[in-house]
């Protein structure tokens, strides 16, 4: 407790406008103003009207504000969008230059590194959702852990797990990063542009500086951990110990260096000679080492993976498979809704739309209790599937989410237990791992038809706090369980050399199902709550026909099979309780999305970036 008191002091300063919303055909007009102060951990009490906060850990990163101006954004050729104006600007130059999605995506991720450094960069993973106008394909860029890695690497000398920054900070916690060895492998197959050029803007950036954002300032003020790691602190905070005020023209030309190389020579200037020989030594030397070797980084590969589809009444949605959880989660969540909305017209979602941006009370129920099952089955199955078997297509099958649905009721079912999917499944532990991640979201489509969706991770805010070669090395290594097993039975998600952790990134894309059209890229940062982020988006987008922009400014919800979150600030204390009425413990907190969506309009395209974060859209 005296630890989240002292986050509660910490954060209680960090006061934020939370600003109320109504639509009108699609124009956003603000109604009213309140100054709310940001969720705090487990050390808040319950409130008159809204609800006590979650017994889950608060999110990676914190929230900056909400931005009350944002409108869609149209494009008749081509889109990008990211989670800064810098990296969306540099995705639209390639774009503009006759590049596919790959190539905006691989200008963006270089960008990002540099400007949002908490979040995502090379010295991290992830998954990757393409359409090249034909056919569908998921690439696997997810960290592995290195061969020296073992099951019991994250518990005491007890036996008992050790605290999150404890495993977190330092080398110990590092993978092996996966994310340009993706980007290279989806560049072959569908770049349009020379690989060199696609790193332009990102050097120049990082050689002539860009502003410090209010955002990145926010999130240097939040880590309290900056200040204990040498190099992270020389590049963040002034001479004085304090963090980088906004406007400040940070520069990193050692950064500049490595992606100069990596453009040079392609991939492997990263994967082998001095770049990987340093994160070695980086991660080695740490006072709390790990185990990478310069085989772990030279042996690393991307993955190719077949996508995991299912039916959403007239469209196709498509998502990542293992080691993602998110994409089984979505069409789990999706699917469960659809049988509900077969048996009974009366629980259709298309029938009951937000109130201005206010969901229903039953949208809601509905909602959370489907997801409810999903983080269920999600705990107790889903891993690397190269290390245990996944049993993808029982979890997925129509009968079997049919039978999940009849669980729902007028009442809200608390915590579910996970179900017994058709097919082969192993006696499995579930996994009582923490439920935190820090990501970005990418989405680009191009001229040619192609699109992209693309979540990328370094996992907590600024990852492993390891810099190497001005870039952060992510703690992905804590996405395992950290327990390995429990009463005689394996967790599926425990530590194995070689294995990749489970993750909820969940990039999607929707299709017409009558005609094969793509409609839309969708995909959220935010941890184990992305499946909610992205369900919420999905549900607005196809059965609201909200446009993308209100479609992602709709208050977040859902639940983890915990108690049902809300959005805090952005709920009405009437809403809150209505669903107490239907027996949902409900917790108002902080959920920081940052969905990017790009949809299929009758001129083109419409974007619509987060308001909770520092993200845009640009389009041509």
């Amino acid at each position: 407790m005296a630890r989240w008191a002292a986050h509660y002091q910490a954060r209680k300063k960090e006061a934020v406008l939370i600003i109320t919303l109504r639509a009108k055909k699609n124009n956003v007009y603000v109604i009213g103003l309140s100054a709310l102060a940001l969720w705090i951990g487990g050390c808040s009490s319950e409130k008159p009207g809204l609800g006590k906060t979650s017994e889950l850990p608060p999110a990676p990163e914190i929230a900056s504000g909400y931005r009350a101006d944002m409108v869609p954004v149209h494009a008749t050729r081509h889109m990008a969008a990211a989670a800064n104006p810098l990296a969306t600007a540099a995705g639209q130059q390639m774009l503009r230059k006759g590049g596919s999605a790959i190539d905006a995506a691989i200008a963006m991720q270089a960008v990002l590194t540099l400007v949002e450094p908490q979040a995502s960069g090379i010295g991290g993973g992830a998954f990757i959702m393409y359409w090249d106008g034909h056919k569908v394909q998921a690439f696997d860029g997810r960290e592995t852990a290195p061969a020296g890695a073992d099951k019991r690497m994250f518990l005491d000398a007890a036996g008992k797990p050790v605290a999150f920054t404890d495993a977190q900070i330092g080398g110990l916690s590092v993978g092996v990063p996966g994310v340009l060895r993706a980007l290279q492998m989806a560049h072959e197959q569908h770049g349009k542009l020379p690989w060199n050029e696609l790193f332009e803007p990102a050097i120049r950036l990082a050689s002539e500086g860009f502003p410090v954002s209010a955002r990145l300032h926010s999130q240097i003020v939040a880590d309290k951990f900056i200040a204990q790691s040498p190099a992270l602190a020389k590049y963040l905070l002034t001479e004085q110990g304090q963090p980088l005020p906004v406007g400040t023209v940070l520069k990193n030309p050692e950064l500049a260096q490595t992606l100069q190389a990596i453009a040079d020579r392609g991939v492997e200037a990263f994967y082998q000679g001095a770049i990987a020989q340093a994160m070695v030594e980086q991660v080695n030397s740490h006072p709390n080492p790990g185990s990478l070797s310069l085989a772990d980084i030279n042996g690393y590969r991307a993955k190719e993976r077949h996508p995991v589809c299912g039916d959403y009444k007239q469209w196709r949605v498509c998502g990542m498979p293992p080691p993602s959880s998110g994409g089984v989660a979505v069409l789990q969540t999706l699917g469960i809704l659809d049988a509900l909305q077969r048996k009974s017209a009366a629980l259709d979602l298309a029938t009951m739309p937000p109130v201005g941006l206010q969901p229903s009370a039953t949208a809601v129920h509905l909602m959370a209790e489907a997801e409810r099952l999903a983080y269920a089955d999600r705990a107790l199955y889903l891993a690397d599937s190269d290390f245990v078997p996944v049993n993808v297509k029982g979890l997925t099958d129509k009968n079997y989410l049919q039978s999940r649905a009849t669980l729902i009721g007028e009442k809200s079912m608390g915590r579910a237990d996970a179900g017994t999917p058709p097919g082969i499944n192993l006696a499995l532990a579930p996994d009582r791992s923490p439920l935190r991640i820090s990501t970005s979201q990418i989405a680009a489509v191009d001229d040619q038809g192609g699109a992209i969706s693309m979540t990328t991770s370094v996992e907590s805010a600024f990852g492993s706090h390891v810099m190497s070669n001005g870039f952060i090395l992510n703690n992905q290594l804590t996405d395992f369980s950290f327990i390995p097993d429990e009463n005689g039975q394996p967790v599926a998600n425990r530590i194995e050399p070689g294995k990749r952790p489970r993750s909820s990134m969940a990039p999607t894309l929707v299709f017409d199902r009558k005609s094969g059209e793509l409609v839309a890229t969708v995909g959220s940062p935010g941890g184990s709550q992305i499946i909610e982020y992205v369900n919420k988006a999905v549900v607005g987008l196809l059965d609201w026909k909200l446009n993308p922009q209100d479609a992602i400014g709709l208050p977040n919800f859902g639940s983890r099979n915990v108690a049902t979150e809300v959005e805090a600030g952005r709920v009405s204390p009437a809403l809150v309780q209505a669903l107490k009425d239907r027996g949902h413990e409900v917790s108002a907190i902080e959920m920081t999305s940052g969905t990017q969506i790009i949809i299929r309009d009758k001129a083109g395209w419409a974007a619509g970036a987060d308001p909770r974060r520092e993200g845009t859209a640009l389009g041509d």
